[in-house]
């Protein structure tokens, strides 16, 4: 059921006060009273009527100086007022619209007139208040969708998106790009039940995202049991390839942790990427070229639980980490390339 419209009447004589409020109530219309202009105003931020019946002529404050309070305050502004007065005079009127009033009724009013007045300026009331509405519905799309862009997107490259609607690609030199994979996932989700999975795996993705944050590290993103960030993208990092096997060393760590834990192995590579936006429907902001590639081999390549770098990777890191080389191995697209794997950081 719709609530009935509540219409403050200011007015300090108790005769036109009852008047209006017969009038009023058979128009199926709530009403409180104010006998002042102070009066008025508490009852308006106490109440929010729907409109306001106002009267000039009153002691203390006048209604010129209550309407004129009532339309410079933010939350009173919108509500409409009818000013309504003895005083037959085309300055008063115009003087009442130019500060704000919706409209200007003559004492002694037609019934009829006023239900006419009160009955459009409640309307317009009505389409401000569903559009003010509709405007905060957009306005909480417009900032869940931003959300969701920050989420989905690096922050520079959401920024781009929503400023210009595309993004440019562009080639980034000195990124280091890490890979992360769990050893023998494939067999876990034969023996555990998908509840089990997913919540494991959940938890763990979330982890890597917290650490990979930690670091500076931006995450690109997460494919079954394979996580992929990079350091050195949009943000300056002095160092992103250490930063990247800092990361995959405490990555290792929380793995370990886990109530059911998990091995991984790690893959680092640094170097040139193509980094772009592909999609219209579903954004999937993505890195390409050979240090992504080599990135995954070094990943593929790599033990358990360990750091496998490319030289590039070790000789920016060797003066913080401790490791050995695994000689030259055989990878497919690359011919024999030289590994390290990294043990830890020096002390």
């Amino acid at each position: 059921m719709t609530a009935r419209p509540q219409i403050l009447i200011v007015d300090d004589e108790p005769i036109n006060v009852d008047l209006l409020e017969q009038n009023l109530e058979d128009l199926n219309y709530d009403t409180i009273s104010a006998s002042n202009g102070k009066e008025a105003l508490e009852k308006t931020f106490a109440e929010t009527p729907d409109l306001i019946l106002l009267d000039i002529m009153m002691p203390e404050m006048d209604g010129y100086q209550v309407l004129e309070q009532l339309k410079s305050n933010q939350a009173t502004r919108h509500i409409p007022v009818i000013m309504i007065s003895a005083v037959n005079d085309m300055d008063s009127v115009v003087r009442c619209i130019e500060k704000g009033a919706e409209d200007y009724l003559f004492k002694p009013f037609d019934p009829v007139l006023l239900k006419a007045r009160l009955g459009a300026c409640l309307q317009r009331k009505r389409w401000h208040d569903q559009e003010q509405l509709y405007l905060r519905q957009i306005e909480a799309e417009k900032k869940r969708s931003e959300g969701l862009l920050q989420v989905i997107l690096p922050r520079a490259i959401a920024e781009e998106l929503k400023t210009t609607n595309r993004v440019t690609p562009r080639r980034h030199d000195g990124v280091a790009v890490l890979f992360c994979d769990i050893v023998g996932f494939t067999r876990y989700c034969e023996s555990h039940s998908p509840e089990e999975v997913v919540a494991n795996l959940g938890k763990l993705t979330e982890t890597f995202e917290r650490l990979a944050d930690n670091y500076g590290l931006e995450k690109i993103n997460s494919i079954g049991d394979e996580f992929m960030a990079a350091g050195g993208l949009t943000d300056h990092i002095e160092n992103s390839a250490l930063n990247c096997v800092k990361c995959g060393l405490d990555m290792i760590t929380a793995a370990e942790n886990l109530a059911s834990p998990w091995q991984v192995r790690i893959g680092v590579d640094v170097g040139p990427v193509i980094a772009g936006v592909v999609g219209r429907r579903k954004f999937l902001f993505g890195l390409w070229g050979d240090t992504v590639n080599t990135a995954a081999r070094m990943q593929s390549h790599g033990l358990a639980n360990t750091v496998n770098v490319t030289r590039d990777v070790w000789q920016r890191i060797a003066h913080a980490c401790c490791g050995e080389s695994r000689g030259a191995l055989p990878v497919k697209g690359k011919g024999q390339m030289e590994m390290f794997r990294v043990d830890g950081l020096i002390e």
